[in-house]
């Protein structure tokens, strides 16, 4: 039952020899070496590169170049006022926002957005605000 080392074998069918081309008719890879009749592909060094498509406008081409990430949308957040209801104090800092779990810790700006349909007003420290937020906390 236990087998050795020396005695494993690779199950049949998953393992191929090595073709070789060029040795005679009788072999099926002879005389052309199975590359067919002339043509670029048949000869040595004749390689087409990626996505050439004979001198026709290539694919990649023809599309339109599409998308751009900002790199400052990924550091920067918009929050409504409202959801500032879930902070009990008094005045809203980006620590505070951080520590309530409203951004991420990687923010470093914060802009806080309209409507303002809570009653509390809270003083925000370091952070922009729409004109609709600001007129809601100067009333």
């Amino acid at each position: 039952m236990s087998e050795f080392i020396n005695t494993l074998k690779p199950k049949h069918g998953t393992k191929f020899s090595k073709k070789r081309v060029g040795r005679g008719i009788g072999s099926g890879t002879g005389k052309t070496c199975g590359r067919g009749h002339k043509g670029q592909k048949s000869r040595s060094g004749g390689k087409v590169q990626i996505g050439f498509e004979g001198g026709q406008m290539p694919l990649q081409r023809r599309l339109p170049k599409v998308g751009f990430t900002s790199k400052v949308n990924i550091l920067t957040q918009d929050i409504r006022y409202d959801r500032l209801s879930v902070i009990k104090e008094k005045e809203v800092s980006l620590e505070l926002l951080k520590k309530y779990k409203l951004i991420k810790s990687k923010i470093k700006t914060v802009r806080i957005i309209g409507p303002c349909t809570i009653k509390d007003k809270k003083i925000i420290k370091d952070m922009y605000c729409t004109k609709s937020v600001i007129e809601f906390i100067g009333k």
